[in-house]
């Protein structure tokens, strides 16, 4: 491998850019709400989630997927060995993300680090964290490093950003600048200004992508428009959703098209939010491969072509997840 190549970090190791093939940037595999692998009415068969979650990778792959990010986080679930078992036995790129947020699902510990009074965690310190999670290896708790995270995913709270959301989102814009991999940030109440958040830290917009924004909110405020016009990433994440925060498929085909139209198809990033498997809650119960198999097609009968499709599901996430090493 040429030492000019970019590559991206995978549960595998790093793979040449070039070869993700179709990319779903927000995906979940095992998700678990924290707290939920002890409760008595949990059950956590691994050979049965195995088989689930291989099932559900094999059938992407069979139509046209190359690869998935799972943008759980670090403590949501996240199951490195798992990932990596996965990878092998179905052929798809598996990238992992470290990242936390919002406030309301951190653990005690990253709260309130045993200070008086209690005070949140500065951003230098999640930004450590993040950070060694990409450079040493994400963490097994208890046993070992394994694998590099290829993204920071972080979120603040929908109602409003918390002190401890800033320094989350802060600190992942500095573990991003510092590792050179991309950040993903989601604030339901206020995208744009997670975007100038993460932005005040001096990281480029062409290394941000904005979650969410196919909610019906953040599209009456205008924000997937103002957000590719900073240069940012425009995520449509969860195309195959319709409900009352949502828009629906023929609304966000019509939002792609707007876009592409504004100059801005090489900031689209579609995905659906799916999960394989939910311990603890309800899950969105979508193949992988649905905006390949329902989507694509309503992007079409926009007038869409083959190239703006490869574009959206080939070109832009894999710029957005190859490592640009710091200078």
């Amino acid at each position: 491998m040429s030492v000019s190549t970019p590559t991206v970090n995978t549960v595998l190791g790093p793979v040449p850019a070039d070869e993700l093939g179709v990319v779903s940037v927000h995906e979940a595999l095992l998700s678990v709400v924290p707290g939920a692998e002890y409760a008595f009415d949990v059950t956590l068969d691994r050979a049965e989630i195995f088989e689930t979650l291989a099932a559900r990778l094999e059938d992407f792959r069979a139509h046209g997927g190359g690869t998935i990010v799972d943008n759980t986080g670090t403590f949501h679930g996240r199951d490195v060995r798992l990932l990596e078992t996965l990878s092998r036995a179905t052929g798809v790129h598996l990238v992992a993300s470290t990242g936390q947020g919002p406030e309301e699902l951190l653990g005690g510990y990253f709260l309130t680090p045993q200070t008086n009074p209690p005070t949140p965690w500065p951003a230098d310190r999640f930004a450590d964290l993040f950070a060694r999670e990409i450079t040493e290896g994400m963490v097994v708790p208890r046993v070992e490093r394994r694998g590099a995270a290829g993204l920071v995913a972080t979120a603040a709270t929908a109602g409003g950003m918390t002190a401890t959301d800033e320094s989350l989102l802060r600190g992942a814009a500095r573990a991003a600048l510092r590792t050179g991999t991309a950040v993903s940030v989601r604030h339901d109440g206020g995208p744009v200004q997670a975007l100038d958040v993460v932005m005040d830290e001096k990281l480029p917009a062409d290394r941000v992508v904005v979650g969410g924004l196919d909610r019906k909110d953040a599209v009456a405020s205008g924000a997937p428009l103002e957000i590719a016009r900073r240069g940012a990433y425009v995520g449509l994440d969860h195309v195959g959703t319709e409900g009352h925060a949502h828009l629906t498929d023929a609304e966000r085909a019509h939002l792609v098209a707007d876009l592409i139209r504004a100059g801005f198809g090489d900031r689209v990033l579609l995905s659906s939010n799916a999960t394989g498997v939910a311990k603890g809650h309800d899950g969105n119960d979508l193949p992988y491969s649905y905006v390949l198999t329902a989507f694509v097609p309503l992007l079409e009968g926009q007038g869409l072509g083959e190239e703006d499709v490869r574009r959206i599901l080939v070109d832009n996430p894999r710029e957005l997840l190859s490592v640009r090493r710091p200078r």
